[in-house]
């Protein structure tokens, strides 16, 4: 665990350091949750990009590009006609 020390400025703005941000794989555009617990603590959690997740989690299901069509295709026409 390493410490820095971080400024806030004049509207409440807090900037990671580059380094910070390398480390923890944290980009531009990502989204934090801030928690503020006991002790007057401040805890920055990164909340994981669905789409990220998805390309990067363990499958659990596998079906075919012409599998997904047909079932979609299926759907469709039981939904709309």
């Amino acid at each position: 665990m390493s410490q820095i020390t971080l400024k806030v400025g004049k509207k409440g703005a807090i900037y990671l350091p580059k380094r910070v941000m390398e480390e923890l794989g944290i980009e531009p555009g990502d989204v934090l949750v801030m928690k503020v617990t006991e002790g007057n603590k401040v805890v920055l959690e990164l909340v994981p990009d669905p789409l990220t997740l998805a390309i990067k989690s363990k499958k659990w299901a596998r079906t075919t590009v012409e599998e997904f069509e047909r079932d979609s295709e299926k759907e469709q026409e039981e939904l709309y006609g």
